[in-house]
């Protein structure tokens, strides 16, 4: 299972409002939403890419692989 970091990123870096993402990235906010809640089915790479530069992360602290558990 792939698990969205957005909503750890932005504790660590204190942004509290979704909205201020928005405004900075310019991504839609159902997207960010999604990404916030865990919920995304599907990242384009374009988002994937402006967050990383956003946070300054790599796609490796934004995203995260945990094994499912059998």
């Amino acid at each position: 299972m792939i698990r969205c970091r957005l909503s750890v990123l932005m504790g660590e870096r204190h942004i509290l409002k979704l909205s201020d993402v928005v405004r900075d990235t310019g991504i839609n906010r159902n997207t960010l939403t999604s990404m916030y809640y865990d919920r995304a089915v599907r990242i384009e790479l374009p988002v994937a890419d402006k967050l990383c530069k956003y946070f300054s992360c790599s796609m490796n602290e934004l995203f995260e692989y945990i094994e499912d558990e059998i």
